[in-house]
C-alpha cells in the first residue's frame, strides 16, 4: 500500500482511521517515543502517528516529504517532551464523524497530568454508556499527544487501549505525572532517552 520508507512503520489500514485526502505534505520528527510522522497540508497538522502499536504507519505514496514544512508543530511537540508546554496551538483539521470530533473536542479539556476514565468521558460528552464508543473515537484520533487519548483510563485506572502501544502510553503519562506513573522525576522525556 506505498514505498518503504525509512521507518519500522507499517502502512495504516484506512478502515481504522478516516484519513483526509487534503493531506499533502509529511515529515518527521525524533522523539523519546520514535520518529513521529506528521502529515498535513499548508502548515495544518492533520495527522501524528507514531512508529509502533496498532496504528502505527507510514506516509502515503502521494504525499510529499517536506522537512520545512510544520515548523510550528515541530517546535510544540519538541517542547511538549522537553516537559515546558502542557497545551498545543498549533493549527489543525481533523477528518472523523460528528461523534468522534465531540470526543476529540472533550479530550482537549483533559488537563497535562490527569487522567480520565472511558466512562467518565462518554458521560462528559453526554452519553452515558458509550464507553466502548469513545474507546473506539479515541483509536480513530488522528492526532495522538495534541489530541490527548493517551489520558484515558480504564474504569479501574489500567492502563487500556491506546494506538501508539501501551509503552508509549506509560511513556507520556509518566512524563506528564511522574508521581502517578513513573519514576522520571524530571518530567522530560528527553533526559530519560
Amino acid at each position: 500500500m506505498g514505498t518503504q520508507h525509512s521507518t519500522d512503520a507499517r502502512p495504516l489500514k484506512r478502515k481504522t482511521k478516516r484519513i483526509s485526502p487534503a493531506i499533502t505534505h509529511y515529515t518527521f520528527i525524533e522523539t523519546p517515543v520514535g520518529l513521529l510522522l506528521i502529515a498535513g497540508a499548508n502548515e495544518i497538522v492533520m495527522l501524528n502517528n507514531f512508529p509502533t502499536g496498532s496504528n502505527a504507519m507510514q506516509p502515503w505514496p502521494e504525499w510529499l516529504r517536506y522537512d520545512g514544512m510544520f515548523s510550528n508543530a515541530k517546535q510544540q511537540l519538541t517542547e511538549y517532551f522537553e516537559g515546558t508546554r502542557t497545551e498545543f496551538t498549533m493549527a489543525v483539521e481533523m477528518d472523523g464523524t460528528n461523534f468522534q470530533k465531540q470526543c476529540w473536542a472533550m479530550l482537549r479539556q483533559v488537563p497535562y497530568g490527569a487522567t480520565v476514565s472511558y466512562g467518565e468521558l462518554a458521560k462528559r460528552i453526554g452519553r452515558p454508556g458509550a464507553s466502548r464508543a469513545v474507546g473506539a473515537a479515541n483509536h480513530a484520533n488522528p492526532l495522538p499527544i495534541v489530541i490527548p487519548c493517551h489520558r484515558v483510563i480504564g474504569s479501574d485506572k489500567s492502563l487500556t487501549g491506546f494506538g501508539g502501544g501501551l509503552d508509549t502510553k506509560l511513556q507520556l503519562l509518566a512524563m506528564e505525572n511522574p508521581t502517578a506513573y513513573g519514576t522520571n522525576t524530571q518530567g522530560n522525556l528527553f533526559d530519560s532517552a
